[in-house]
């Protein structure tokens, strides 16, 4: 179907963060890969559908060891695990040395994410200029979503990204409620001579976040967190389904009972 990157340039606005409630709210069926070359924190983070702890062992890593003999849609779900809630995750790297010996798996991997047939994946790869290799997974999105912070050291760096990617991408401000339209509106201001396909946002919600290490439910739906990212899933959903821009993105809706809970539909 299609592949959605999701990535930083500075450390750590909350892109891991991002990508799961993207995932539990996902209007399509998907996957969520972890493809950080510095390693991933879903297995220590989230809990499986089970109540279980997730196997770190199992994903990416196992994935690349059995990858070389070639690597189709049903080799990737041999090495998937289920979080709380019913997201299919590829569990990432547990360290960054491990990333050494899998160089070569980052094109094959980005061209198979792009050929599953059965469900779209969003692959949280990180920051950024870190490895140089996973440009090739890069290469083969449908779609670049970089996540930034309004201030002046994240946008800093996030044009220094914009001058190096070499394709139009989407941009991601992850900001506080009480200054969220505002926010979005200084990155669309300072991005705007440049090819970007859309400024959209994500609401800065520390308690949602905690929500999602948990049971998925009521209070969660209702978090900032989980109502801007069903915004910004089903926007992006329909661009990938029309080959179009977005158009602007809303304030953050206040808090009240949500319409439905987060979910997955497989």
């Amino acid at each position: 179907m299609a592949l959605i990157v999701l990535a930083a340039d500075k450390g750590a606005p909350g892109v891991t963060t991002a990508a799961t409630a993207l995932g539990a709210v996902w209007p399509r069926a998907v996957l969520l890969a972890e493809c950080d070359p510095s390693g991933g924190d879903l297995a220590y983070r989230l809990p499986a559908d089970d109540g279980s702890v997730l196997n770190p062992g199992r994903g990416l890593l196992s994935l690349g060891a059995v990858a070389r003999r070639g690597l189709h849609a049903e080799l990737i779900y041999e090495h998937t695990q289920r979080l709380v809630g019913g997201l299919d995750v590829l569990a990432g790297l547990t360290n960054g040395e491990q990333a050494a010996g899998l160089t070569w798996l980052w094109g094959p991997l980005g061209r198979a994410f792009a050929a599953l047939p059965q469900a779209d994946v969003l692959a949280d790869c990180g920051r950024l200029g870190l490895h140089p290799q996973i440009g090739d997974l890069v290469a083969e999105a449908d779609q670049v979503v970089l996540f930034t912070r309004a201030s002046l050291d994240h946008v800093a760096h996030l044009r220094e990204r914009l001058s190096l990617i070499g394709r139009k991408v989407g941009i991601v401000v992850i900001a506080d409620p009480r200054s969220y339209r505002s926010s979005l509106e200084e990155i669309r201001r300072i991005v705007s001579g440049w090819d970007v396909a859309f400024v959209g946002g994500l609401a800065y919600d520390p308690k949602g976040a905690e929500l999602l290490r948990g049971r998925w439910g009521g209070r969660l739906d209702r978090s900032l967190l989980i109502r801007t990212a069903r915004e910004l899933a089903t926007r992006l959903a329909a661009q990938l389904a029309e080959g179009g821009e977005g158009g602007e993105t809303a304030a953050p809706p206040a808090a009240g009972r949500a319409k439905r809970r987060p979910e997955v539909r497989s």
